[in-house]
């Protein structure tokens, strides 16, 4: 990237944090350069300058940046053997009196949070009478998509392939076609909120926390209050389940004990 394209770059960067309201600078500059230069290419942008002056005079485009910069790759049941680790880990928790609480930051278009509940219903040993599941995101307009349960298979998208370690997918989730909504049964188990896991409030009393694939976009200046957040959001023996390719930060090593360590399970000590 040139002088000049740097410091274009920073102004476009500058406008997303002021007019967005989107903290740029917690993420990695790879990503928000790929990002970016997508939504360049959907709207036929030269440059960034030239991108930058659209987005100044066109809400729709604002909006769709902050979806595309709004992490929310997921899936159901996304890396399926580590679904078999965290199923303990629920049958541990629902195993005894009171509520069991999980959270799902960030829950993105609610798969997590749906198949979490959806697996809890699944598992004979799992006692999801008890079970409370709470997504958060900072995208809005994702969280409502959330809330409506309904998701569409296309040529990349496989859902019924995604359900596959359910034993009958159909007791969750009804099919019309290509579109796939998860029934009341699953969503009276979930509920969602925006919050902003960076710059948000801790949140409480938490016995499992899955925060999966977003620590690969934060750049590592921003992984530590993250996880004081995590931390401070769990209860003194809660769970933390975080993405296969992601590590605990060096200051956390000592405060959490591996429980499946292969698929990145740890408990608070």
């Amino acid at each position: 990237m040139s002088e000049g394209s740097e410091r274009v770059f920073g102004d476009l960067l500058g406008f997303i944090e002021r007019e967005l309201d989107f903290e740029s600078g917690f993420y990695n500059e790879a990503y928000l350069d790929r990002r970016i230069n997508a939504r360049m290419r959907r709207t036929d942008a030269d440059d960034y300058r030239s991108y930058l002056r659209l987005l100044e005079r066109d809400a729709d485009e604002q909006a769709a940046l902050l979806d595309s910069l709004s992490i929310n790759v997921t899936g159901f049941f996304r890396n399926p053997e580590a679904w078999e680790s965290l199923r303990e880990v629920l049958r541990d928790l629902t195993d005894g009196r009171g509520r069991t609480r999980v959270w799902s930051a960030p829950c993105a278009d609610g798969r997590e949070p749906y198949s979490i509940a959806m697996l809890a219903l699944d598992d004979g040993e799992i006692d999801a009478r008890r079970l409370e599941v709470h997504g958060t995101d900072i995208n809005a307009d994702i969280l409502t998509s959330a809330r409506r349960g309904r998701y569409e298979a296309t040529q990349t998208t496989d859902i019924e392939a995604e359900l596959e370690p359910l034993s009958d997918y159909e007791r969750y989730v009804d099919r019309e076609g290509e579109t796939f909504t998860v029934t009341d049964r699953v969503k009276d188990l979930v509920t969602f909120e925006r919050h902003d896991l960076i710059r948000g409030a801790d949140k409480r009393d938490f016995d499992l926390v899955c925060c999966r694939n977003l620590l690969i976009y934060i750049d590592a200046d921003y992984k530590v209050p993250i996880f004081e957040t995590i931390t401070g959001s769990l209860t003194d023996a809660g769970y933390l389940m975080i993405g296969m390719t992601e590590t605990l930060p060096s200051e956390f090593r000592d405060r959490y004990e591996p429980v499946a360590k292969k698929h990145r399970i740890y408990r608070r000590t």
